[in-house]
């Protein structure tokens, strides 16, 4: 599931805005600069969590042009426990927020890109990918759609909230064939972690207390090559506080609710998506996702 987000982050973000515009956040791996092109930007900068995408965006601004090359393969590892998932998400969503707020004034006044390439980084880049889609997807299908079951005047047209979403999902989802099986646990997966992604990008947006917090994404590597999984194990053992996400669970205990009322006095039949939603809350909230290690 993972790699169905990466696969789409790549292949649209990425190879999209490199033959459009010349233009994608570099995402720190597997990219060749020129030496001249990080000078002329300013060099690398640590105001923010994101540090290559804030390079990358003052290259653009510069008059640089970003060439994606789909052909090359480079092997990446993906955080192994959910803990580590869930700082990098943080990272990666409270980051370019908080770069959008440092950087939308000096887009807007820039005079060396024109007027179309402006509008795509602050709208396409940031606005729609970086901020909106986080939070849109947590407040519609875990929040507003939840909540006309309690208020039966107020309807969500079906085209709005099935089949535009799931045109959407099902393109998105088309980046990676080999895990088309996988889709709705997918959809469920990124539901529950918008949450975890909107609390994000409002703290990179309102420069909260975590906006600069900078923790290395936890990963396996070699361990159960070099079957050092006993002390691997050890380590991933979560305390009480980490183990359990409360705001998880309480958009559970919300959508249950709201999945109770609709099978009493509800006509629409949310009840099938709010349960299998709140399953996946509370799966998350109580910490059941994970990796497996085998004893040795």
């Amino acid at each position: 599931m993972q790699e169905m987000s990466l696969d789409y982050h790549f292949t649209v973000e990425q190879e999209v805005g490199s033959s459009t515009y010349a233009f994608f956040g570099f995402n720190g791996t597997a990219g060749v600069w020129r030496i001249s092109a990080i000078n002329e930007a300013g060099g690398w900068k640590e105001r923010t969590t994101v540090e290559d995408m804030d390079l990358a965006v003052r290259a653009s601004l510069k008059g640089w042009k970003f060439v994606y090359v789909g052909s090359l393969k480079v092997k990446s590892e993906l955080p192994s426990t959910l803990k580590a998932y869930r700082y990098q998400q943080h990272r990666w969503s409270c980051g370019p927020a908080n770069l959008f707020r440092k950087m939308v004034f000096d887009i807007i006044k820039n005079k060396k890109v024109s007027t179309w390439k402006k509008l795509y980084v602050i709208y396409s880049f940031f606005m729609v990918r970086k901020i909106v889609a986080h939070i849109v997807t947590f407040l519609f299908y875990c929040i507003v759609l939840p909540a006309t079951v309690l208020t039966p005047e107020v309807a969500v047209p079906k085209w709005a909230s099935i089949y535009i979403p799931s045109i959407i999902t099902a393109l998105n989802a088309l980046s990676t064939p080999r895990s088309l099986h996988l889709m709705v646990f997918w959809i469920l997966f990124e539901n529950v972690m918008s949450l975890h992604r909107t609390k994000a990008t409002i703290i990179g947006l309102l420069e909260g207390n975590r906006v600069n917090e900078w923790i290395v994404t936890e990963k396996l590597g070699d361990a159960l090559k070099n079957k050092a999984i006993t002390s691997f194990a050890e380590r991933t053992r979560l305390r009480f506080t980490e183990r359990f996400h409360f705001l998880e669970i309480g958009v559970g205990v919300y959508l249950c609710f709201c999945g109770c009322y609709d099978v009493a006095f509800g006509k629409n039949h949310y009840f099938l998506f709010l349960y299998v939603q709140a399953v996946a809350f509370f799966i998350m909230g109580f910490g059941y996702v994970g990796i497996f290690v085998p004893k040795i």
